[in-house]
């Protein structure tokens, strides 16, 4: 099957020098698109000196995570599609497990590699670690990741096993999968993205798996650090879009009448702290959510699934309360 690697841009240049020769020496078999977000610095004339291989995409706009790949993608024929970061460096062999797996496996539609931490490549990194869930509230979490808990990478988790939703950070998808599900939501511009995508892939009858036979390690928070309140805001609001428009019937009020609880107690708890700017990126993204209810009920008409809800049991409760902090640990 022919291989796209796509690794979205937006004044990375130092990025690019960094991470894209890793990409370059291990990805003989795909080809390199660097597509661009209406850049402003000049990371693009110096990809196009100093790795003429790579080919450019030019976005004219900056639409965020979610439309900077759904218009560079809408150009490009490859069979499989690989989403990634541009402050990833990947390892040899990274690429021909999971592409051999998707022409063996027909209802395989997206996948992820095992994500490990650039800063400390013996633990996996906060971004997808071994493969994402979601708990029955809707609170994402990973193998080798709860909440600021992060694993020491043991060999604990070097199977090959399904999950809910691969991470963005570098996201194996068949295009005509990503095509069927008209790709990203651009309403939500940044993060949570792929949990959406991923939601409707499954309803539409594909698999997602994570492969620990795959390595790749993400520095991570190099667009948006954790410490911004905007990734707060981001993460808080597009948490409760993608279960509006995903979760189908009257357990989706339930579900977040029960986020309006618990997002209260988690601006508190940053009040307490005195991270103010993230007390208020909490309200502000409560305020937007509900803004956009009226453009999310035709996306919920639409797309609400039918496949049954993961009914993993409350992962705040377990983190927090039963001081369950690792995977294995949880019910």
């Amino acid at each position: 099957m022919k291989t796209a690697v796509v690794i979205l841009n937006w004044n990375g240049q130092k990025l690019l020098e960094q991470f894209l020769p890793s990409v370059i020496r291990f990805s003989k078999e795909a080809t390199i698109y660097v597509a661009d977000n209406a850049s402003t610095d000049t990371s693009i004339a110096f990809t196009s000196e100093m790795f003429p291989s790579v080919q450019i995409i030019r976005n004219h706009e900056n639409g965020g995570y979610a439309k900077g790949y759904n218009d560079a993608l809408a150009t490009l024929t490859e069979d499989i599609f690989v989403l990634l970061n541009s402050d990833v460096e990947v390892t040899a062999n990274w690429l021909s497990p999971i592409i051999s797996a998707f022409e063996n496996d027909e209802i395989l539609v997206a996948a992820q590699p095992k994500i490990l931490d650039y800063k400390n490549k013996a633990y996996f990194e906060y971004a997808g670690a071994a493969g994402g869930f979601i708990d029955n509230l809707g609170y994402p979490y990973c193998r080798g990741r709860i909440f600021e808990t992060v694993e020491k990478d043991e060999g604990q988790y070097n199977d090959t096993t399904k999950i809910f939703w691969a991470t963005g950070a570098c996201l194996f998808i068949k295009r005509e999968a990503f095509i069927k599900a008209e790709g990203f939501d651009e309403d939500l511009f940044a993060h949570q993205e792929e949990i959406d995508l991923c939601w409707r892939l499954q309803s539409q009858g594909g698999v997602i798996k994570f492969f620990g036979n795959s390595t790749v390690f993400h520095l991570g928070g190099a667009t948006l650090s954790s410490s911004n309140p905007k990734k707060t805001f981001y993460n808080f609001r597009n948490s409760l879009l993608v279960l509006f428009k995903n979760v189908e019937g009257a357990k989706v009020y339930r579900i977040l009448l029960s986020r309006m609880v618990l997002d209260g107690i988690a601006a508190i708890k940053f009040l307490l702290e005195g991270k103010l700017a993230h007390f208020s990126a909490i309200f502000k993204a409560h305020i937007s959510f509900y803004s956009h209810i009226s453009a999310f009920l035709p996306k919920r008409k639409k797309w609400k699934s039918k496949m049954q809800y993961p009914n993993n049991k409350h992962i705040v409760g377990q983190y927090y309360l039963k001081n369950r902090k690792k995977f294995k640990m949880l019910k």
